[in-house]
């Protein structure tokens, strides 16, 4: 089938789709977490190819980290499917309804995007959240993953569509292009009349293609160069355990900590703890000439150390003079997604939080937590680093958009 076809049977099923109530969209997906469950093993054994091709190619520790399907992460998707269920349906909600002099009733309501398309790597476990969140919102998806999760990605859509189907829906609501060629990846950029909003989500090399190709309107989701800085006024214990469970906790994942800042006035005190912490988890430290002049054998930090998101056991580590170069630091090499001060002063934790201009900035917690479910909204598609038309965690609303309704008696414009 061609990308077109895809396209014109998505552009069909939306109109199916929209006209679901909120218990059938929940039938579904309570449906295709019943699936996930009970044909596990069945994931489990495409997901061993990908692992295998993987391995072979020489992906990253990191990567096969994410790459990986288990019964635990397979529950873990179905659980999610499950919560999404038990989610407020956004669409059809009435926002500021209100009375013009003219006697007009103007107001808006959230209906869907429509047909959703997304450019994804090697999470397999996003096939099924991208799935359940557009489905949820009301819009038809297309989804587009990796070539190193292809044989994943097959066996969860072959499931879903198959489960839809059995439950007597329109199964094209949801559709999956095996071909993972470049040439795939650029044709979906240029889908306009058939793709309402292109989401990628991945690496900065993903994103930027996407970003700078697309002729279809892109919600930017973001690259992770996340920072955690150290105060002065820091509470040592728990400045090591955020530090560590940042960095260490999954590396290979956005929200992950890539830089760590230290206030010169705590650097004696804290950079040994935290070092050693780190070194226990197997990350590698690159510092600056004020941290290699009080912990040994650290690697020298060059340039392109603070601006890159590792998705790796490697954090760079930068002593600097207070508050102020840590938020001017951060306003340099940031990527806009996550960053935590650890502060028991509250003048400057309020500064920080004021001043760092990021998607999610957070006083004493890990970065960790940037992620829809962590929020309260069930599953994500996505961290959001740009300002329109989202921010942060990408829920449900996140993937509506509103039009205007409007009630009138007769009124005729003068």
């Amino acid at each position: 089938m061609t990308l077109k076809e895809t396209g014109e049977r998505a552009k069909k099923a939306k109109r199916a789709l929209a006209k679901l109530t909120t218990d059938e969209k929940n039938s579904i997906l309570r449906g295709c977490a019943k699936a996930l469950n009970e044909n596990s093993r069945d994931i489990i054994k495409a997901n061993a190819i990908d692992l295998e091709n993987g391995r072979s190619a020489g992906l990253k520790p990191s990567i096969i980290d994410r790459l990986i399907l288990d019964e635990g992460r397979i529950a873990a998707m179905a659980d999610s499917l499950e919560q999404i269920a038990t989610l407020p349906d956004p669409v059809g909600e009435m926002l500021n309804m209100r009375t013009l002099p003219n006697g007009l009733i103007v107001g808006q309501k959230r209906v869907p995007m429509g047909v959703i398309g997304i450019i994804y790597e090697a999470r397999p476990n996003v096939t099924s959240d991208a799935f359940g969140l557009c489905i949820k919102a009301g819009s038809a998806v297309i989804l587009r993953g990796g070539k190193d999760a292809i044989n994943s990605n097959i066996a969860i859509i072959k499931l879903f569509r198959d489960k839809i189907k059995a439950l007597g829906f329109e199964s094209d609501i949801v559709q999956l292009v095996e071909d993972t060629s470049r040439e795939s990846s650029t044709e979906m950029m240029k889908m306009n009349g058939y793709i309402d909003v292109l989401i990628p989500r991945g690496g900065a090399g993903l994103i930027q293609s996407v970003v700078k190709n697309s002729t279809v309107p892109v919600i930017e989701t973001g690259v992770g160069n996340c920072h955690i800085f150290v105060d002065e006024s820091a509470d040592i214990e728990k400045a090591v355990n955020i530090t560590v469970n940042a960095k260490a906790q999954r590396p290979g994942v956005c929200n992950a900590a890539e830089t760590l800042l230290v206030h010169r006035n705590i650097a004696e005190k804290f950079l040994p703890p935290v070092i050693k912490a780190l070194r226990e988890k197997n990350v590698e430290i690159r510092g600056d000439e004020a941290v290699k002049a009080i912990v040994n054998d650290v690697k020298d930090a060059v340039e392109d150390d603070w601006a890159t998101e590792y998705l790796d056991y490697i954090l760079a580590v930068k002593v600097v003079a207070d508050v102020d170069e840590a938020i001017e630091h951060i306003a340099k090499y940031s990527t806009g997604h996550s960053e935590c001060i650890v502060s028991e002063s509250y003048s400057n934790t309020q500064k920080f939080l004021s001043e760092v201009d990021s998607a999610a900035v957070y006083a004493n917690a890990s970065t960790r937590f940037t992620d829809g479910n962590e929020f309260g909204f069930g599953a994500e598609i996505g961290i959001s680093t740009q300002k329109l038309h989202a921010r942060g965690p990408m829920g449900l609303k996140e993937l509506t958009t509103t039009k205007y309704i409007i009630y009138g008696s007769g009124q005729v414009r003068g």
